[in-house]
């Protein structure tokens, strides 16, 4: 077995670069994976990564969007320097004793690994990240920590352990693959790359911290800052003083911003996202009634289940009935 190659380090060597597509993986995922090779290649003048396409089992894969994605099947594939597993939808369904083999066989020999969107399901599914951080989708986030109890699941946009790096979702692969290529050709061609796409890189630091609400530059900045407040601290809910405290402003002028910006009081913004989250819980996931109601924040499943019932019309059990609940996303 050859050692774990860390491709994130300075080498100025090309990357013989496999992409390996499943069934139903979101088409920007797929081109956040391959158009930042491309963009490299064009910009600094050189076939820094060299790629072609591999599926699960040598049939074309169906994206999102309905465009297909042609190659061998992943067994077939000898030796390459870096592997990219891009998946997205049905994961428990791909993670198969087949693929697994393919996964762990590559590895052995030394293959660096990314996966994003779903692809983390896949490599913690053939027990490769165990003992590793990781990320993944964030909707699949309390799922995969859930079944992958081994692995050190981590709320990052991408997690970087060598020979393996996940991302979360189509935007931070691009991320980490700028990342990648600034590490290994310089920040210069990186940024030349990144301004192909007209992208603005999230800045040094920042990637640890995500979030999934959308961004309007017409709010002021204290808010969109009080709403990431409120986004990572879901299942601890700060007072308003708090948040007002941290974001240097009083509790009053907290208020008036987000009646003048986001429409209601902060408190039934932030009851509203715990509730969306607890909503997308019972219908993703397996978790307990109660163990939902912890997760977004509730001291007790009653002021939980009222709650719940209050903003939905039903309770947990009757939207399960009326729905199909996995361990991913659908």
């Amino acid at each position: 077995m050859k050692p774990a190659r860390n491709l994130f380090v300075p080498n100025p060597n090309p990357l013989d670069t496999v992409v390996l597509v499943l069934d139903q993986c979101n088409t920007l995922s797929f081109a956040a994976a391959t158009d930042p090779m491309r963009a490299a290649n064009r910009k600094s003048g050189a076939s820094l990564f060299r790629w072609r396409f591999a599926t699960a089992e040598g049939s074309a894969a169906n994206l999102t969007t309905g465009l297909t994605v042609t190659g061998p099947p992943i067994a077939s594939i000898a030796s390459c320097d870096l592997l990219i597993v891009v998946a997205g939808f049905d994961l428990a369904k791909h993670a198969t004793a087949r693929l697994s083999a393919s996964l762990r066989r590559l590895t052995q020999q030394g293959t660096g690994i990314i996966a994003i969107d779903g692809g983390p399901w896949l490599l913690a599914s053939a027990g490769l990240l165990n003992g590793h951080q990781a990320t993944t989708h964030w909707e699949d986030l309390e799922a995969f920590t859930s079944k992958f109890p081994e692995v050190e699941t981590r709320r990052d946009r991408y997690c970087l352990s060598p020979p393996f790096a996940t991302s979360g979702g189509a935007s931070p692969a691009i991320d980490l693959m700028l990342n990648l290529i600034a590490i290994r050709w310089g920040g210069d061609l990186a940024r030349r790359t990144a301004a192909a796409f007209l992208y603005d890189p999230v800045p040094e630091g920042r990637w640890q911290t995500p979030s999934s609400l959308p961004r309007d530059p017409r709010r002021p900045a204290v808010v969109t800052q009080v709403l990431d407040l409120m986004a990572q601290t879901l299942d601890d809910p700060l007072s308003i003083q708090s948040l007002a405290a941290r974001t240097h402003q009083s509790p009053r002028r907290l208020e008036q911003l987000f009646a003048e910006h986001v429409g209601q009081a902060p408190q039934s913004y932030y009851l509203h996202l715990r509730l969306t989250e607890a909503h997308r819980l019972a219908t993703d996931s397996p978790m307990s009634v109660r163990d939902i109601g912890f997760a977004t924040g509730f001291g007790s499943l009653a002021s939980f289940s009222r709650a719940f019932k209050a903003q939905f019309g039903q309770s947990v059990s009757a939207l399960r009935r009326g729905s199909s609940v996995g361990t991913n996303r659908k």
